[in-house]
């Protein structure tokens, strides 16, 4: 007879939600310490100067898939991931809206209009931030892992050659505008962010709203990290072209020091959402083919439009997998709710201090 009760509703234990996802970043991590080895054409094209970056690449890799797998063991997740995958592999959802999916990534990931609906300036900082860290980690990452490397063809240059894997894929002049582009990818990204992170950190310190629920681990820190390493990447150029390389090595720790920290970081902060947020393209075209499909439902209360039938019943399974015990609680809008429990306060709580 076990001595530990088993969860209810279809729910995991801790312990064998914490063994599975300590199982599956392990294999995560090394699946990408082989990528590397041999992405890198068994490390011939491996920079040791990038190493701590490498590594700190690969702890990433093991938070990313430790979190990510214990999120999606939750009852409520994994019902949505479930349908989202569902409907993102439907044939009959290709026929009949063939461009849903691309234009909810579109819009809902690359260009974040739901941001636009609260405010055009968080939008525009957001988006600063986001395609910053887009570009600074497809040239980091590559170059990182020794899948890019950029070999010169008479032996300073100008004339540079890009290679993939160790094929060439690119041929550029270092002093015409590509290959000035192609030098300063990470400086054009740090002049992005900082700007978008400092928006935000100045709201976090002066907007009261911002301010209240807020905590400096979790909401500041990720902010000054982004803002250390996208500055310290910028005197870094600096020190080389204007300073003949002074205070160059002072300046190359530090970066090392605040890139390492934030990847290390990023699993376990808010940065997570970044990984979070694919999975709710697939939810939205869920949402959207159950529109097409099945009639709409109206609160109880009020009448208002809440959802779709399959949406509603998806939620009523979600808190009967989670055994809250008023999943008919899901037939109600959102301002019903609040009303319902306020009743219920006054009735059945503030009743008894009568």
């Amino acid at each position: 007879m076990p001595l530990v009760p088993e969860p209810k509703g279809g729910a995991r234990s801790p312990g064998s939600v914490q063994a599975r996802a300590s199982l599956v970043a392990t294999a995560v991590s090394a699946l990408l310490v082989l990528a590397i080895v041999f992405g890198s054409r068994m490390l011939r094209d491996f920079d040791s100067a990038l190493l701590p970056y490498a590594v700190a690449t690969v702890f990433l890799a093991f938070g990313v898939a430790y979190r990510y797998t214990v999120w999606v063991s939750s009852p409520g997740a994994r019902r949505l991931l479930r349908k989202g995958w569902r409907s993102f592999f439907s044939l009959r959802n290709a026929r009949r809206a063939p461009t849903a999916l691309p234009r909810m990534a579109a819009t809902y990931l690359g260009f974040q209009k739901f941001l636009g609906a609260r405010s055009r300036a968080r939008w525009a900082a957001h988006q600063l931030i986001f395609w910053g860290c887009v570009l600074a980690a497809l040239i980091t990452f590559p170059l990182t892992w020794g899948w890019f490397t950029f070999t010169a063809g008479t032996g300073s240059g100008p004339g540079y050659e890009m290679r993939i894997w160790g094929i060439k894929v690119l041929g550029f002049d270092a002093l015409d505008a590509v290959g000035w582009v192609m030098f300063h990818g990470l400086d054009l990204a740090a002049v992005l962010v900082i700007p978008g992170a400092s928006y935000f950190l100045w709201r976090r310190l002066k907007d009261r709203a911002a301010t209240t629920g807020q905590r400096f681990a979790y909401d500041l820190i990720p902010l000054i990290a982004l803002i250390v390493i996208s500055v310290t990447g910028l005197l870094l150029t600096f020190s080389s072209l204007f300073l003949h390389g002074g205070g160059y090595e002072f300046l190359a720790v530090l970066h090392m020091v605040a890139v390492v920290f934030t990847l290390i970081y990023l699993p376990f902060g808010k940065f997570f959402h970044i990984v979070q947020r694919p999975a709710a393209v697939g939810t939205q075209l869920f949402t959207y083919t159950a529109r097409q499909d099945g009639p709409v439902l109206d609160c109880r209360r009020c009448g208002e439009t809440i959802g779709t039938a399959p949406y509603v019943d998806n939620l009523r399974g979600t808190m009967r997998d989670l055994d809250l015990g008023f999943d008919e609680w899901a037939e109600y809008c959102p301002r019903c709710k609040r009303a319902l429990r306020g009743a219920a306060y006054l009735s059945h709580v503030k009743k008894g201090f009568q």
